[in-house]
């Protein structure tokens, strides 16, 4: 008998290393959610916990015979770490990789910091930089104002046009759906700055703590998604991506997406905070203290170690680890039966479908029914895919 595969091994490895920021955003899962540990660590990752963390990312490498890996710069803010620092802490990752592994750098930042100094570095460490951007100013002024209240859309657009100059290191634009802003609107303000790809997030919400809906009867952040696709499809002259809509045209064809927020394949990143402690999925500080906590850290534990934590079971179950609704759904394949943090409830932790349960099901089967428009079967696309 065939003995079960281990568990997935990380390809993906998010550094905070920033835990401090200069603008407020009301949605912050590290600064205004239930867990506030975040304000209590490091406000930089010191080069010392980087090197270590450089080295759990080679020797996780070099076990699993990994080819390429993507390690992320995060925060907070991470540009506020300074340029000498960060480069400190990209030749120290770039230096622990083992021979034959391609490292693949990524940056997510509000762009607000962005200066040609910033640009150099990136240039140096071939470093792909993502935007966050909530649309035209008074969308994106709904939730993300500075310290001090005032509107950070100018500085942003300052950077992102700084960064269309170079645009090789453009990776894309993120923004948080409001059912209050106008979809058609904010994408076509985000997709006229012509990023890659346009990646829109849910507002982070539980059974405990759900989403503002105007009409908890109405699947109304799946019918905002679904006119962001009709706009995405209008203009053929669209280059970019839009990567909640294309992951679910992949799912329905029987191919991987690229996100943990849809499918089932197995998550394969993981996060290390600016002192060294390891998370798994960070994003579960919006569901309660302590959530994403695992009691380990680059100093003392290996990744091969974090794999087989009790909290990360969730991730070598698959379908198994859903709600019984979830299991018996013809869709559960592309869904996966939403984002793990979406699903959580006091009463039944994670076995609850997602509180965007009935929005994902509308917007699924909206994109699969303009596909069969256009003659394709998506059903058929993914019986016959290997």
């Amino acid at each position: 008998m065939t003995e079960p595969e281990g568990p997935a091994p990380f390809q993906t490895f998010i550094l905070k290393v920033a835990n401090r920021c200069n603008i407020d955003c009301d949605y912050c899962f590290v600064f205004n959610s239930k867990d506030q540990a975040a304000r209590r660590l490091p406000a930089r990752m010191d080069l010392a916990v980087a090197q270590a963390a450089a080295r759990r990312i080679g020797e996780h490498a070099t076990v699993h015979g990994l080819r390429t890996i993507h390690v992320v710069l995060h925060g907070g803010e991470p540009l506020l770490v300074g340029v000498g620092h960060m480069a400190g802490l990209l030749e120290a990752v770039r230096d622990a990789a083992p021979a034959g592994t391609r490292v693949l750098f990524e940056l997510q930042t509000n762009g607000t910091l962005l200066s040609d100094a910033w640009l150099d570095l990136f240039e140096r460490y071939e470093v792909a930089v993502g935007v966050s951007l909530d649309g035209p100013p008074p969308a994106n002024d709904r939730h993300r104002l500075t310290h001090a209240g005032r509107s950070s859309a100018a500085s942003a657009v300052r950077g992102i046009e700084l960064l269309r100059s170079r645009p090789h290191l453009f990776a894309g634009m993120l923004a948080v759906v409001d059912l209050a802003n106008d979809p058609v609107e904010v994408h076509d303000y985000l997709a006229a700055f012509e990023p890659p790809v346009i990646d829109f997030g849910l507002p982070h919400a539980t059974h405990d703590d759900p989403p503002h809906r105007s009409d908890p009867s109405v699947p109304e952040y799946g019918l905002w998604m679904g006119r962001v696709y009709d706009a995405w499809l209008d203009r053929p002259e669209y280059r970019h991506s839009v990567r909640m809509l294309e992951d679910i045209v992949a799912l329905s064809s029987g191919v991987r997406g690229s996100v943990e927020t849809l499918g089932l394949a197995p998550p394969t990143s993981v996060v290390i905070e600016s002192d060294g402690s390891i998370e798994a999925v960070d994003t579960l500080r919006s569901v309660k203290e302590g959530a994403s906590w695992l009691g380990l850290d680059v100093l003392r534990h290996s990744f091969d170690e974090v794999l087989s934590h009790p909290k990360l079971l969730h991730r070598q179950h698959g379908k198994d680890a859903l709600a019984e609704q979830c299991r018996s759904c013809p869709l559960v394949d592309v869904c996966g039966g939403g984002y793990l943090p979406h699903r959580f409830s006091e009463a039944q932790g994670y076995q609850n479908p997602s509180v965007y349960c009935a929005d994902l099901e509308y917007l699924i089967r909206y994109v699969q029914g303009s596909l069969r428009q256009h003659g394709w079967d998506p059903y058929a696309q993914a019986a016959s895919s290997p």
